[in-house]
């Protein structure tokens, strides 16, 4: 546990003054804004540990996700939940904070779907272990995975042990011409069906859908699928994952629209909240370029059994993500208290009033 880490939390703690926890610096952008001194974990890094056959693989919170990927793609293995990187210097425990997941979530699992365990450094500068290394844990509350997509408000994770998978045998993309609301049956009824599906996206009247698997699989889905097969698959996938297109590029400074992301059940008919949209994970994510108030976006994406969370943009005042039910906003409170009493880390990034 490193030790620098231990005594400037301890400090602060005593001072009672907030820090800022960073990493790569990747996604800065993502939760409401905070207060206080950065405290970098980017220093922090290496790989501890790495079992391919036991599929297993520990890592030090400042390593670069591009390292822990090139070494996985030694052994033909992946992180399955395909986190985004939106620039070159995320990093792992920036990616657990985060609890962010690409193209391949909804197939595959979420990123908290494959933390075994952290280390952590809470607000008091304790230093603190939760779950282990093996797939297999001891029944009970699973605080590790508290700590995936606390934005470090819990927490500075130091340590993460990951559940890593095997590449699959064979890919390909096929792409097909459709408008929104064909787009969206269209991906529920291929949900429907025993199909390897790994990736689906739409936006600008083009549903694109990723299969992965087994070759004779792969091969099967594609002859009863039909569609136009998509070259350099690998590369749009890699662009839609870290938001790598002008779609996302949205800078608040220049235009009043924000990137919103509205998760919802997967059925839900078209939105109709604006023209410019993208569509994810079967239809279960719509992102959404708009300049409509925040209200009527969480009240939107709360009738359709869903949240919404405003990803790029300037904070409403109300904060950036759907506002919590009375019971679970106790229940986060509860959790802040116990982890960070004095609300030293990342105050305000979930919300703003802790």
């Amino acid at each position: 546990m490193p030790k620098a880490l231990i005594e400037r939390i301890r400090a602060a703690y005593e001072h009672d003054s907030p820090l800022i926890i960073q990493g790569g610096g990747s996604k800065t952008f993502y939760g409401n804004p905070d207060e206080g001194e950065v405290l970098s974990a980017r220093a922090f890094c290496g790989v501890v540990d790495y079992q391919p056959k036991e599929l297993v693989l520990t890592a030090r919170a400042g390593t670069p996700l591009t390292d822990i990927e090139s070494l996985l793609t030694e052994q033909n293995q992946m992180l399955a939940f395909e986190p985004p990187h939106f620039a070159g210097s995320a990093t792992l425990g920036g990616c657990i904070a985060a609890g962010l997941s690409g193209p391949r979530r909804p197939y595959a699992g979420s990123a908290r779907d494959f933390v075994l365990g952290v280390r952590i450094i809470d607000g008091t500068g304790q230093p603190l272990r939760f779950g282990g290394q093996v797939i297999k844990n001891v029944a009970g509350y699973d605080v590790s995975r508290l700590m995936v997509g606390a934005l470090g408000t819990l927490g500075l994770i130091t340590e993460a042990s990951l559940k890593v998978l095997p590449r699959p045998a064979a890919e390909t993309t096929l792409q097909f011409e459709l408008d929104e609301a064909a787009a969206i049956e269209q991906m529920n009824r291929m949900a429907g069906h025993p199909l390897p599906l790994s990736g689906t996206s739409w936006h600008a009247g083009l549903l694109t859908v990723r299969l992965s698997g087994a070759t004779s699989a792969v091969h099967a889905a594609q002859v009863k699928l039909g569609g136009e097969t998509l070259n350099d698959a690998a590369s749009f996938w890699q662009r839609l994952r870290d938001h790598a297109t002008p779609f996302f590029d949205v800078r608040p400074a220049a235009s009043t629209a924000s990137l919103w992301r509205l998760a919802v059940k997967s059925t839900t008919p078209p939105l109709k909240l604006g023209d410019a949209q993208w569509i994810e994970w079967g239809g279960a994510v719509r992102w959404l370029v708009s300049d409509l108030p925040a209200a009527a976006l969480f009240e939107a994406a709360k009738s359709c059994g869903g949240h919404a969370t405003l990803f790029r943009g300037k904070a409403p005042a109300g904060g950036v993500f759907s506002p919590l039910a009375p019971a679970l906003h106790v229940l986060h409170r509860n959790l802040k208290q116990r982890f960070d009493p004095k609300g030293i880390l990342n105050r305000g990034r979930m919300y703003p009033d802790f």
